[in-house]
């Protein structure tokens, strides 16, 4: 009786002192656990029809032809087609093509790649360089809540809102939000989510993007007949 009192008072001590179910010590962590939940599940390839819709200089709508190979690359053809204007995201580069010549390329790590996509099936390493390299601080890591939903925020403390940060939906262990200082130097904000998620394949999508800066919508993407794992030529992203 007196010992399984005290087995039960030993037991009552060790889970006050536990850790609670998912949480994580740093944004490492979180990161493996991202991997670990999907890898070898989350769908290899990708296609969607995307209406964009820009506000600057005025309001404008264009259609969007989109496909990706997870990891790393993603192409975009801008209706009309005929007009073959498309942009390359490979290779941790981006390429412009108008009227089907190349017309410049770039370095450029794309954050949404990494975080949305390219996290289930690159090596953890490689992401935690790329998220490192974009200025994310990995040993911040805090609890929140976004649209209703229990997050993980990683890159700043409680009430910081202007440090590069991206929220985590701590049930799907999916990307949501990312914030970071403003590009053009004047201290602003911008703000990118992924709203409006559903099941694709083993894995999910956000089937509605925006954009903003100092809460200011620039743009918003909304995507249709997305598809996984489609075949696609070999040369699509040459």
């Amino acid at each position: 009786m007196q010992l399984t009192l005290l087995t039960s008072l030993l037991l009552g001590l060790t889970s006050t002192h536990a850790a609670p179910p998912g949480a994580y010590p740093d944004g490492e962590a979180l990161i493996s656990a991202m991997h670990d939940r999907y890898a070898g599940k989350w769908y290899n390839t990708l296609t969607f029809v995307q209406t964009t819709t820009l506000t600057k200089p005025a309001l404008r709508s264009e259609t969007w032809y989109e496909a990706a190979r997870i990891p790393g690359m993603l192409r975009i053809d801008i209706a009309p087609l005929d007009s073959a204007n498309t942009l390359y995201f490979r290779n941790d580069s981006v390429y412009r093509v108008a009227q089907g010549k190349l017309r410049g390329g770039r370095p450029f790590v794309h954050p949404l790649m990494v975080l949305g996509f390219d996290v289930y099936a690159d090596p953890i390493e490689t992401t935690l360089g790329k998220l490192k390299g974009l200025g994310f601080d990995l040993s911040k890591i805090r609890e929140g809540s976004w649209q209703g939903r229990r997050t993980y925020i990683v890159g700043a403390a409680e009430g910081d809102t202007t440090s590069a940060q991206f929220w985590i939906d701590r049930e799907r262990l999916v990307f949501v939000r990312m914030l970071e200082p403003s590009k053009d130097g004047k201290g602003g904000v911008e703000e990118t989510q992924f709203n409006r998620y559903q099941k694709l394949g083993l894995g999910w999508i956000a089937i509605e993007v925006t954009f903003t800066v100092n809460g200011e919508l620039l743009q918003k993407e909304e995507y249709a007949d997305a598809r996984a794992d489609v075949v696609l030529p070999d040369g699509l992203f040459d």
